[in-house]
C-alpha cells in the first residue's frame, strides 16, 4: 500500500463543537475542551480552560474518560494502519519523565494479553520521508516494541502546532501526569518558540497557571527536577514553594540530592527530602557564663551569626549590672569618636 493511501481527509468538525451553547449547554461551556481541527482550538483570553490544576480528586475518573474521548475524536474516521516500530520516532518535545520499568511492564503485559486496543497518533516525519513522529501514545509504542509487534496507528498530516496541541490534549487529561511534568512540557514548548496561547490551548490551563509553571521550570534547574522525579503526590503549592526557596538554598538542595540514601527513596520522598533541606535549623548558638573567681555567676553571653546577647541578673548582681551599663555608655562614645 502506498503511503498516500494511508491518509484520509480530516473528519468534518462536529457541529456540536461549532454551535454556540445555550441554556444548560452554556453552563457546561467552561468544561468543553476544544478538539484539534475545531474552530475554538485556541480559546480567547476570557475563556475558562478545562482540566485546570485545581480539579478535585472526584474528577480523576472523568478526566480519564475525557482523555479517551479526545483520542477518539482525534482518530475518528481515520484509517488505522500497522507500522514498523523502528520507523516511528518520539515527539520533538517530551511531556513526561521516563516511565518506571514496573509501569511499562504492566502495560506490556496488558497489551500481550488483550492486544493494543487503542491506536497511537502519528504524523509523517517532516525530516525523513520514510519515517513517522508520535503525537500521543509513546508508552504504547514502547510496550508494543518490547513485544516485537507492529504498532497500530492513525497517520495524520499535522503541523508542529497541531502536533503539540494533540499531544497536550491527550496527555494532560491523564491523572498520572504530575504537576512538574506539565511545567517542564510548558517550558519546553516555550523554549521552542510556541506562543503562550498555543501552550494554554494544548494544556487547557489559565494564564496564571502557565506563569506559575514556567516560573517553577525556570527557577529550578532541570537536572534537579530530574533527580527528584515526577513526585506525583506533590502539587502546585509544593513546587512553587521549592522554586521560591531554591536559589537561597541551592547548596542544601544539592547536598540532599548527593546523599547516598537519596536515590533509594521514591519520588515523593525525594521531594520531601529536598524541601526539608531548605528548612534546616540554624546552628545552635554558642553560650558562655561569666563568673567570679569564687564561682558566682555574673552574666551569660550567647553568640550566633546574627547577634550577641548579654544577660545579667540584676537581682543577683546589681552592682555588676550598673557598672556594665556605665561602661557600655563610655564604649559607645569612644566608638563614635573613633576615626
Amino acid at each position: 500500500m502506498s503511503r498516500k493511501a494511508l491518509f484520509v481527509g480530516r473528519a468534518a468538525p462536529d457541529p456540536a463543537v461549532q454551535a454556540e451553547p445555550t441554556g444548560a449547554q452554556a453552563l457546561n461551556r467552561q468544561r468543553a475542551r476544544p478538539i484539534l481541527g475545531a474552530p475554538g482550538l485556541i480559546p480567547d483570553a476570557e475563556a475558562r480552560p478545562v482540566g485546570a490544576i485545581g480539579q478535585s480528586l472526584g474528577e480523576f475518573s472523568e478526566r480519564a474518560r475525557r482523555a479517551e474521548e479526545v483520542e477518539r475524536r482525534l482518530t475518528e474516521g481515520q484509517v488505522i494502519v500497522e507500522l514498523d516500530t523502528d520507523l516511528v520516532d518520539p515527539s520533538f518535545v517530551s511531556d513526561r519523565m521516563p516511565v518506571s520499568e514496573q509501569a511499562l511492564s504492566s502495560l506490556t503485559e496488558m497489551i500481550r494479553d488483550h492486544g493494543q486496543l487503542n491506536p497511537i497518533l502519528v504524523r509523517p516525519s517532516p525530516d525523513d520521508g520514510g519515517r513517522y513522529q508520535v503525537a500521543f501514545g509513546h508508552r504504547r509504542l514502547r510496550a508494543v516494541k518490547a513485544l516485537g509487534r507492529g504498532v497500530r496507528a492513525v497517520v495524520r498530516k499535522l503541523t508542529d502546532e497541531e502536533l503539540v496541541i494533540a499531544q497536550g490534549q491527550e496527555n494532560h487529561e491523564r491523572e498520572d501526569l504530575s504537576y512538574v511534568e506539565k511545567a517542564l512540557f510548558a517550558h519546553r514548548l516555550e523554549g521552542r518558540g510556541f506562543p503562550r496561547a498555543t501552550i494554554m490551548a494544548a494544556m487547557s490551563i489559565y494564564k496564571s497557571d502557565l506563569s506559575n509553571m514556567l516560573s517553577v521550570a525556570t527557577k529550578i534547574p532541570e537536572p534537579v527536577i530530574s533527580a527528584i522525579g515526577p513526585a506525583p503526590g506533590m502539587g502546585r503549592r509544593g513546587w512553587i514553594e521549592l522554586a521560591g526557596l531554591f536559589e537561597r538554598h541551592r547548596g542544601d538542595v544539592e547536598a540532599a540530592i548527593a546523599s547516598p540514601s537519596f536515590g533509594g527513596l521514591d519520588s515523593n520522598a525525594r521531594f520531601k527530602a529536598v524541601i526539608g533541606a531548605t528548612r534546616t535549623r540554624p546552628a545552635k548558638a554558642a553560650a558562655e557564663t561569666w563568673s567570679t573567681a569564687g564561682g558566682r555567676s555574673l552574666a551569660k553571653v550567647v553568640r550566633n551569626e546574627d547577634r550577641i546577647t548579654l544577660t545579667i541578673d540584676r537581682r543577683r548582681s546589681p552592682e555588676f549590672a550598673e557598672r556594665v551599663l556605665a561602661r557600655l555608655r563610655d564604649l559607645v562614645q569612644e566608638f563614635e569618636a573613633a576615626p
